[in-house]
């Protein structure tokens, strides 16, 4: 019984977020690494009071983790492709064995199926043009479930933002 409480109080916490709940969420997708103290300062609570609220978010999955951004080129990384698939659906379990498969692939750093006129587009990062070719042509394209696939080369990056967008000067939020 006392599992179930627990979940209740989690789906309580997570429907309601107020004014410095949002204040919280904006400060730390800015900079996750901010002191408690200056956070507090941010948001204009004492210490105390800005911890647990932090936890709180923490413990109803709000806030799900926290993480070092590596930069990739520092790694040698810098080929980015997004690579929209089209899977053969004619093959049996060709949804759950491709989504298997592409698990196994490290240089593939996110995957979504989407609408429109590919199954998937993926995030592909790879140390230069050579090492994405070898990955097309002797991973992906080996797939048995990949009918199609098609390569969009990044050139540079415009934008990439670290928040949400959101409005974060409301006073409340129901999101039940």
């Amino acid at each position: 019984m006392l599992f179930f409480a627990s979940q209740i109080l989690k789906l309580e916490l997570y429907m309601k977020l107020d004014k410095i709940d949002l204040k919280i969420l904006e400060q730390l997708q800015t900079n996750s690494k901010i002191t408690n103290l200056d956070l507090s300062k941010k948001i204009g609570l004492s210490p105390a009071p800005t911890l647990e609220r932090v936890k709180k978010l923490e413990q109803t999955g709000i806030i799900s983790s926290y993480h070092a951004k590596v930069d990739p080129e520092s790694l040698g990384l810098k080929v980015n492709t997004y690579v929209q698939v089209n899977l053969a659906w004619q093959k049996d379990n060709a949804l759950e064995n491709f989504i298997t498969k592409v698990q196994n692939i490290s240089e593939i750093t996110e995957c979504y199926i989407i609408t429109g006129d590919s199954d998937f587009i993926m995030k592909i990062v790879c140390k230069d043009i050579a090492t994405y070719e070898q990955l097309l042509f002797k991973k992906l394209s080996q797939i048995d479930e990949v009918e199609r696939i098609k390569t969009l080369m990044t050139l540079s990056k415009v934008k990439k933002s670290k928040v949400l967008p959101f409005n974060y000067d409301q006073d409340e939020v129901n999101n039940g």
